[in-house]
């Protein structure tokens, strides 16, 4: 319990310390500069098309995997 109390109190003081300059300097990240479109294009890409990539690749090494089986078992019954 008691440090419980002491981390509440540790926490209560850091967040009435924090600076207002803080608010301030965030506010630069909420204009849209010539980069945005730039910074857009790759947070998408990472988002959503690295995984539609990386499922193509999957399945094509599947698929070739599947291949490889099958000749290998049409190999072994005529042979």
């Amino acid at each position: 319990m008691f440090l419980f109390l002491r981390c509440s109190q540790l926490l209560a003081a850091l967040l009435f310390a924090a600076s207002p300059a803080w608010a301030v300097d965030s506010y630069r990240f909420l204009h849209v500069t010539i980069d945005t479109p730039w910074f857009l294009f790759v947070f998408l890409f990472f988002l959503v098309f690295a995984p539609m990539i990386l499922s193509a690749v999957i399945h094509w090494r599947t698929a070739v995997k599947d291949d490889e089986a099958e000749q290998t078992d049409e190999d072994t019954k005529h042979g």
